[in-house]
């Protein structure tokens, strides 16, 4: 990990959150530090709870932590107001959800589009560029079909796709092959894979996925709101199905 974040593209600082339910206070994070370097690929995995998910939130900028730091290019997001963080999410970070999230009612290439129509773009260099990126990820006859229509690996390429539409330095996936079988999965994480590999986009996936840790730069483990401990790729022993003793 960069100890001094100078090559860092995410930085968080006792990133801390508290939820309020009722008279009950939930600490979601206390105190997470970590340094990401702009080209990593990054594993995150810990229990259900553990606080996985706030520490997604907190990087994407969907949510803002109750003290600490959150530095995305060496700017503090939690400083930013709701249009300056509706910029930062539209043009920096791409997301992948598990459940795919794909709009019903609209085509492959439209729901691909949809986040460059936010951006600026006009119809026209939003399609061309909608239908270069699902051919390359091996969607070119799949343009006119919408997600009902394709199977799940295909639904879970529109979503990278669509996660790629802004060119964003950093992709957010939330166990993107959780809903896949096996050889689907593998498919997707080379997909993902290389994208980092080419185009330098940096990845952070929350997966239990062994193959998905294999393909990372380094793992990390988040286990009651806090980081137990981060190692590099190279030093873990990764067998099917288990990773370290845990399932």
């Amino acid at each position: 990990m960069p100890s001094d974040g100078a090559d860092s593209i995410i930085r968080t600082r006792d990133v801390k959150k508290v939820y309020v339910m009722g008279d009950q206070q939930v600490e979601a994070l206390r105190g997470v530090t970590i340094d990401i370097a702009a080209g990593e690929y990054i594993s995150i995995i810990g229990p259900s709870g553990s606080g996985k998910s706030t520490f997604f939130n907190m990087v994407g900028g969907l949510d803002k932590p109750t003290s600490g730091q959150v530095y995305i290019d060496e700017v503090d997001i939690a400083q930013l107001d709701v249009y300056e963080l509706a910029w930062l999410r539209c043009r920096k970070i791409g997301y992948i959800f598990q459940t795919f999230n794909l709009i019903p009612v609209m085509t492959a290439l439209e729901n691909v589009t949809l986040p460059m129509i936010f951006a600026g773009l006009s119809n026209d260099e939003a399609r061309d560029k909608g239908a270069e990126l699902l051919r390359m990820i091996g969607l070119g006859d799949r343009l006119e079909h919408r997600p009902f229509e394709l199977s799940g690996g295909q639904q879970q390429r529109v979503a990278i796709a669509r996660a790629l539409a802004n060119d964003p330095a950093i992709i957010l996936a939330d166990e993107p092959t959780g809903n896949l079988d096996s050889a689907t999965g593998s498919e997707i994480i080379e997909l993902l894979s290389s994208f980092n590999r080419r185009r330098g986009v940096t990845i952070i996936s929350a997966t239990h996925d062994h193959k998905m840790l294999a393909a990372s730069t380094r793992v990390v483990w988040i286990s009651d709101g806090r980081v137990e401990r981060i190692e590099r790729r190279e030093a873990l022993q990764i067998e099917v199905g288990s990773i370290d003793g845990q399932s």
